[in-house]
């Protein structure tokens, strides 16, 4: 998976942010808080965890599934590039 390999640094950053959406839903329930904060955090946990999985998605399709000889102007670019934006529009 060279696309993990090239952007390691940037997926482990999101990785520990998501850690500490998780973290902090863990102190939310030992706590004495609202049940809305706990929705809140739960919501924007899922929502960091569909970004992450719209960029892994997004890497896939444009290192294994496209042709690198084809060029960012082909009809498969241009398709590849609709279905990145279904995906993250599906998981947003």
């Amino acid at each position: 998976m060279a696309h993990t390999t090239r952007d390691r640094e940037k997926l482990l950053r999101r990785i520990r942010r998501i850690r500490g959406q998780i973290e902090a839903i863990e102190r939310t329930l030992g706590g004495d808080h609202e049940c809305s904060d706990l929705l809140q955090q739960v919501a924007a946990c899922r929502g960091a965890l569909n970004g992450l999985m719209a960029e892994l998605i997004e890497g896939h399709i444009q290192f294994h599934v496209l042709s690198p000889e084809g060029g960012k102007k082909s009809s498969r670019a241009k398709a590849a590039d609709e279905l990145v934006d279904v995906v993250r529009a599906y998981l947003k």
